[in-house]
């Protein structure tokens, strides 16, 4: 019968948090021969939703991304919030519940616009600044990819 290891690879370790970092996902989780190893940063969970959830971290704009926002570039409105993930998009904290935000309403920084939901985790999405809502570009429960235009701020 053979031997069970003892110690987790820590390289493995390493590897998936360097994955995390590179790809801005919040969990990530593998499995190989017997062993599962669950790595995740930033995770919040409230009380209020039946999920946990998770801060994803805003995009930081790229040295061109205020012209692009300004012009509305590639066919994106201007002043758009982009998915920093690919996964489904919520509107609101539960079925049934309020949406977190709604077109004319006044957003501060760092107020949660909706949640995507990615393997499994919840992660807010919030204002990378203040303004109004304008438009809000997907459904609840639509699948979302990476850098689509999800909120439009004023």
């Amino acid at each position: 019968m053979p031997k069970a290891k003892s110690s987790i690879d820590k390289d493995i370790i390493r590897e998936l948090a360097e994955l995390l970092s590179e790809t801005d996902l919040s969990e990530i989780e593998i499995e190989q021969e017997g062993l599962r190893v669950r790595v995740s940063r930033g995770v919040h969970t409230y009380a209020a939703s039946a999920a946990p959830l998770a801060a994803a971290p805003a995009p930081l704009p790229s040295p061109s991304a205020p012209a692009a926002l300004a012009a509305g570039g590639g066919g994106t409105p201007a002043g758009s919030v982009l998915s920093p993930m690919v996964g489904t998009a919520y509107l609101s904290p539960a079925p049934g519940a309020a949406q977190f935000v709604s077109v004319g309403q006044t957003v501060e920084v760092g107020q949660t616009l909706l949640i995507i939901e990615a393997m499994k985790t919840m992660n807010q999405i919030p204002a990378p600044r203040a303004g109004k809502v304008t438009a809000i570009l997907v459904e609840d429960g639509q699948p979302v990819e990476f850098d689509e235009a999800l909120v439009v701020l004023e």
